[in-house]
């Protein structure tokens, strides 16, 4: 599947410290190590959209918090190998395109055209891999072949024999989450999953391959034609696109479980492997009108609509690094004013022919994105640079074109 185009990425002088983040299951904060120096490769997995509706704002900021780990990663000097894939194949697609009156691949090629549009718009980073769930079909068969091969997965008698992963096929199982049975199987229910399927051997047990049915589009298999279920086409894809040792595994929190889990725990089991990723990062919810921004409560705020405004895209961007990526928070007029405000300050400043001197301000955001991508502390460093310029003026005639290359470079905002 087609990318997009990857924006150019200023080079500033110096390096930052190594990038801690919070892992989610060990629940602190440690270093991400993809290497022993400059130059080593980084590698990351980030699950990609299910295209049957446009990009929301909590699309973005889950995309916008991969990239800051993927700007770090490059001033630091890693090659960074990022895959992500596209769930063109799912039950939310069919149900859209039929409402709609469309076919779901007409709708899906769409849906992603238009995710492309903004993510370009909002100068996000491209994976080196985009990967459509469709164009992975084989990956999948044969991981899938390797479950029911070494007893991992069975097959469900009857009329519509579906491949059910069991998910106590490690011993580890859950240690991703950390949640009890209860919450498992209360989350496993909102988010996807069928615990009261007829014929499984444990309410937990994960859909990897669903039987053919009337009206549904299905790929050949040994063990019968149908389609992927959903966390194994991620197992599949990154296991088949960077193999062992994936750094980070990534998503917003509401894919902590099933999805993730399971994901990691397929891959897991067919390796023999004690984890999937040596870290599990989560971008925290946007929200609106008092809940989170979700398709199924319809309180979207769309990045499209927003740049159809003429809102800048800058000004998205810049609102949604305002607030902690981990932190659950809310989109208003508010946060946008205030992004506004601050990109005119910003671009003001660094439009002078001379700053205070640079060095300081760049190594403070440098040191505060290593830190967990603290990026309320760099806006500020930012504001507090911004504000000595406007007041103060100074002497360094360099100053205002580096800081707006570190603003570039680390934060992605063009000024």
């Amino acid at each position: 599947m087609q990318s997009w185009d990857f924006p150019p990425v200023p080079v500033v002088p110096g390096r930052g410290p190594e990038l801690r983040l919070y892992d989610t299951s060990d629940r602190q904060v440690r270093p991400v190590a993809p290497g022993s120096g400059p130059g080593s490769a980084a590698t990351m997995y980030v699950c990609g959209i299910t295209p049957y509706d446009s990009t929301h704002l909590g699309h973005a900021a889950t995309y916008l918090t991969f990239d800051l780990v993927y700007r770090q990663w490059l001033d630091l000097g890693h090659d960074v190998h990022y895959v992500q894939n596209v769930t063109d194949v799912d039950d939310p697609l069919f149900e859209r395109a039929d409402r709609d009156g469309v076919d779901w691949r007409e709708l899906g090629d769409r849906e992603v055209a238009r995710f492309r549009e903004d993510m370009a718009a909002l100068r996000v980073l491209p994976p080196r891999e985009y990967v459509a769930a469709t164009e992975a079909i084989p990956e999948v068969v044969e991981l899938v072949e390797k479950m029911l091969a070494s007893g991992a997965a069975y097959v469900i008698d009857g009329d519509y024999p579906d491949v059910y992963y069991r998910a106590d096929a490690t011993p580890q199982f859950g240690y991703e989450s950390g949640y009890d049975r209860e919450t498992m199987l209360r989350l496993f229910g909102e988010r996807g999953g069928d615990p009261q399927r007829p014929g499984k051997t444990d309410e937990l047990d994960a859909l990897l391959w669903r039987a053919a049915r009337p009206g549904e589009p299905s790929w050949p298999s040994p063990f019968g034609d149908g389609r992927p279920g959903w966390h194994v086409e991620c197992a599949a894809i990154a296991s088949s696109r960077i193999g062992s040792g994936l750094d980070i595994q990534g998503g917003g929190s509401d894919l902590i479980f099933p999805h993730h889990e399971f994901t990691a725990a397929h891959a897991e089991c067919v390796r023999g492997e004690r984890r999937f990723a040596r870290h599990y990062v989560h971008a925290g919810m946007i929200g609106w009108d008092g809940h989170k921004m979700s398709k199924s409560r319809g309180n979207l705020v769309l990045v499209s609509t927003l740049r159809a405004q003429g809102v800048e895209p800058a000004a998205i961007r810049l609102g949604l690094l305002s607030g902690h990526y981990r932190a659950d928070r809310f989109w208003s007029p508010q946060v946008l004013d205030e992004a506004n405000a601050r990109l005119r300050r910003w671009r003001t400043a660094t439009g002078l022919t001379a700053g205070p001197d640079a060095a300081d301000v760049v190594a403070r955001i440098r040191q505060y994105l290593a830190d967990d991508l603290n990026t309320p502390k760099a806006l500020a460093a930012l504001d507090g640079w911004a504000t000595d310029a406007l007041e103060y003026g100074g002497h360094d005639t360099d100053a205002p074109r580096l800081v707006a290359a570190a603003i570039d470079a680390l934060l992605g905002v063009e000024l």
